[in-house]
This record gives C-alpha cells, sequence and structure tokens, in this order.
C-alpha cells in the first residue's frame, strides 16, 4: 500500500489535511471496536467512533494512525502497526472549514486492553454486521460497509466471487 500515493493524490484533489483511522475488529472479523466521544467534544460530541484523529504536520499517514492507536486505545509504543490490504477514504470539511480528508484502514486486534483517551467515555465490541445500528457517522458506516464487501470477497472462492459479479 502506497499511502504516499494516497496523499498526493488527495492533495492534488485540493484536499488541506488528513486523519486517519482504524476497522479494529477481532473475533475473524465479527466483531469492530466502537468507542463513545466524551459529551463536550468539539467533534460529535457524544458520538461513537473509530479510534482515528488527524494527521500532524511533518507526520506520515501511518505514523499518524500508529500514534492515535496509542492515544485512543492504548496500544503500546513500538508494538507493529499490522494492517490489512484494506483502506478507504471519505472527504469533510473541518470545524475550522478545511478541507480534510480521513484514510480508514483495517487491522486486527492484537489483544492489548483497550486504555481510552480522556477523549472518550466507553468502547464496546459490536458486531460488525450490525454497524448500520450504530451510533457510527454516515461516512465511517460506509467505510465499514466497503472493509466488510472487502473482507467478503477475499473469503470467497473463485466460483462464490464469479457468481457474485454475475447478473
Amino acid at each position: 500500500m502506497d499511502t504516499r500515493a494516497l496523499v498526493d493524490d488527495a492533495r492534488r484533489s485540493g484536499i488541506e489535511g488528513f486523519s486517519a483511522g482504524a476497522i479494529v475488529h477481532r473475533d475473524s472479523g465479527r466483531e469492530i471496536l466502537l468507542l463513545r466521544r466524551r459529551d463536550d467534544e468539539t467533534s460529535f460530541p457524544g458520538a461513537e467512533s473509530l479510534p482515528s484523529g488527524g494527521v500532524e504536520p511533518g507526520e506520515t499517514l501511518l505514523g499518524g494512525l500508529a500514534r492515535e492507536l496509542r492515544e485512543e486505545i492504548g496500544t503500546p509504543v513500538g508494538a507493529t502497526l499490522r494492517l490489512e490490504p484494506f483502506v478507504t477514504w471519505f472527504d469533510y470539511d473541518s470545524r475550522h472549514g478545511e478541507r480534510k480528508r480521513q484514510f480508514t484502514f483495517a487491522r486486527p486486534h492484537d489483544g492489548t486492553p483497550v486504555r481510552l483517551s480522556q477523549e472518550h467515555t466507553d468502547f464496546r465490541w459490536f458486531p460488525a454486521e450490525k454497524h448500520p445500528d450504530s451510533d457510527l457517522t454516515p461516512q465511517v458506516k460506509e467505510a465499514v460497509r466497503e472493509w466488510l464487501d472487502h473482507r467478503d470477497t477475499l473469503t470467497e472462492g473463485p466460483r462464490e466471487r464469479r457468481n457474485r459479479a454475475a447478473p
């Protein structure tokens, strides 16, 4: 995965800032980790979210993702950032009017106990297939749906994949 090309393409499209998030999952992808934002947060107060946040100036996309995972769920410093071959993105306007792109990756949970940041009040493991029933934003729900579609395509055999594409 060439994250530099992703960022370069976004800049050519007029994107000014970046954020990175992860669909952290366990139980063979059947459950995803959802975080509950504090009610006094300036962005999406009280809403559920994936572990995610802004990529700081001078940080790489994956460097920002690793830092956010450390800050938001307690991934140990120096832990390997095991990502799946999946990435999707959506564009949005920040509360400061900046055009941003959030890149969302997928990562199997490494078994580390979840330790929340001050930004969040709670977390839950939620059935991935029921993500439409969660309190995620529409853009994040779409990212989870894309990941589920991608995951299902990888687990199907060639015959099932062929049949799925047929009219």
